[in-house]
């Protein structure tokens, strides 16, 4: 079964419109597809390949967050947010429903926190929304 894409413009356009520096947002499953993107106005061409680079990189994030989230003793090894801070920008990853993620890609000049507190607006206001059914080989 193909993952098919959402038609989630216009929410993630309200995070990219919302932060300013914010270059690329990707929602993503746990397995490293695109659910759904939005591509910066730095990029004329809708930077789907960028889409579908991070949405890999992501599913190893993602599963590297969570083996190291075991080793907290009262946590249950899930990862909820991740920011890595790197020459020319941040990346952030926030889970965003059973089997989805969310994925921010901005400029040096963002404001982290507004960041983080505009993605978990986001994920609560629509988490359902952002959710991923694990895929199936059975046809439908």
């Amino acid at each position: 079964m193909t993952q098919q894409r959402l038609n989630l413009d216009w929410l993630l356009k309200d995070l990219a419109t919302s932060v300013p520096q914010t270059r690329h947002v990707v929602v993503l499953s746990s397995d490293g597809l695109s659910i759904a993107e939005l591509g910066a106005v730095k990029e004329p061409d809708g930077g789907t390949d960028t889409a579908d680079r991070v949405a890999a990189a992501c599913a190893g994030l993602q599963s590297l967050a969570a083996a190291i989230a075991l080793e907290f003793p009262h946590g249950e090894g899930r990862m909820r947010l991740v920011v890595i801070e790197l020459d020319g920008g941040f990346f952030y990853l926030m889970a965003a429903g059973q089997g989805a993620y969310l994925a921010v890609l901005a400029d040096e000049g963002v404001d982290s926190g507004l960041m983080g507190q505009r993605m978990r607006d986001l994920v609560a206001r629509i988490g359902e929304h952002l959710s991923s059914a694990p895929r199936s080989d059975e046809p439908i």
